[in-house]
């Protein structure tokens, strides 16, 4: 069978530091690659042309969508793919994508998102979700909104769930939020003066409120970042929405930042009613109990996260959330009851699953140092 045409979209801006990375992952599977360029003043075009990309000019105008758009209205492939210049696909995965192609029955298709956040690549450091990135051309999808645009899922499929939308086992790497990439391109504060102006101009988005709250709290600026994030959920509910599961997380997550677990304990758990199986806020729930001396509750808070997992990609999730993250904290509630060797063994499994894992080996270490007649060996626990 003829496997049908891919055309892979994007839209860049001074991005000759990382565009070679993502062409040269996605080219080898690419029938046509188009990139909208909205004013390079860097070799962004040349190494576009150098990887045999169509690039076309588009002015800026303060609006995503439209410059996405007009990559989309161009592309000749039977399918489309959108990514981002700071990306990169899997390279063993592209060829899974490409096998996929021939069989695949619906319109649109998620694939699974790695997103890198922090000083450096680290999966300690990493989010995964499942994000909708391939659909059939000439079907009506478009990118909408000024910023954090999304597809038209719902004018298109209004009877498609979105969180619904079947995933392909495909990787792409995100490294756009690192933190050297934000503060050279001052990401946050632009991302914020379109988000204002967005707001003050009613965009009838939903999700504005809390992309601006995620840009103050990337920034630390804790207050702002609270007043946006409960804005966000008003907003939700007053167009008649349940918040999705991510707000919840900004929210606690910034809780938890500021020590403010009053204003965390016991509402985490009205959360969990609603999202009874995202095991970040089942951690957050963990941190928060062992934070207020409820150690043995916080200890069956992490065996089920450690029960759950943390592959559900209809939820933005921690790397490592039932895994690592869940024994470390399970060792910290252990190290407060006394327990020193439960605690070395929930530290010894938790580099099980990620030995560079710093907060668990700097925890082993200080108690081997402190208790010089326990270096032996025990069994990590479960």
């Amino acid at each position: 069978m003829q496997s049908p045409t891919l055309s892979i979209c994007m839209i860049a801006r001074n991005e000759e530091d990382v565009i070679a990375r993502c062409l040269q992952s996605i080219r080898p599977i690419a029938d046509e690659i188009i990139v909208v360029d909205t004013g390079s003043t860097d070799r962004t075009i040349e190494i576009c042309q150098e990887f045999g990309a169509t690039v076309l000019r588009h002015e800026w105008q303060d609006h995503f969508s439209l410059a996405r758009n007009y990559g989309l209205e161009q592309a000749t492939g039977e399918w489309i793919m959108w990514m981002d210049a700071d990306e990169e696909m899997d390279v063993d995965d592209r060829q899974t994508m490409k096998k996929l192609l021939p069989s695949l029955d619906k319109d649109i298709y998620s694939i699974h998102l790695v997103n890198y956040i922090g000083a450096t690549v680290q999966a300690n450091e990493s989010f995964h979700i499942a994000h909708a990135r391939l659909f059939r051309n000439h079907k009506g999808f478009k990118f909408q909104f000024s910023i954090h645009e999304t597809l038209n899922v719902h004018e298109v499929l209004p009877d498609q769930d979105e969180s619904q939308i079947a995933t392909l086992p495909v990787k792409v790497y995100h490294y756009g939020y690192l933190n050297d990439v934000t503060y050279a391109k001052n990401k946050s504060e632009r991302n914020i003066t379109l988000l204002l102006k967005a707001i003050e101009a009613k965009e009838p988005n939903p999700w504005l409120e809390y992309h601006l709250a995620s840009e103050y709290s990337r920034m630390k600026q804790y207050d702002f970042a609270f007043k946006y994030v409960n804005w966000a959920i008003v907003r939700f509910l007053s167009e008649g929405l349940t918040p999705p599961s991510l707000v919840y997380k900004l929210k606690y997550s910034i809780l938890l930042e500021t020590g403010s677990i009053e204003g965390a304990w016991p509402a985490i758990d009205k959360v969990l009613v609603l999202y009874p199986d995202y095991v970040d806020l089942h951690l957050y729930k963990g941190v928060i109990l062992h934070q207020l001396g409820k150690h043995e509750q916080a200890l069956e808070t992490f065996d089920h996260c450690i029960a759950l997992g943390d592959k559900q990609l209809n939820h933005l999730t921690l790397h490592g959330s039932a895994t690592f993250h869940a024994y470390y904290y399970k060792g910290q509630c252990y190290e407060q009851l006394n327990q020193t060797q439960d605690a070395m063994s929930a530290y010894r499994s938790a580099l099980n699953f990620y030995p560079e894992y710093e907060p668990a080996n700097l925890a082993l270490h200080q108690l081997l140092a402190s208790h010089s007649d326990l270096h032996e060996q025990p069994s990590p626990i479960s």
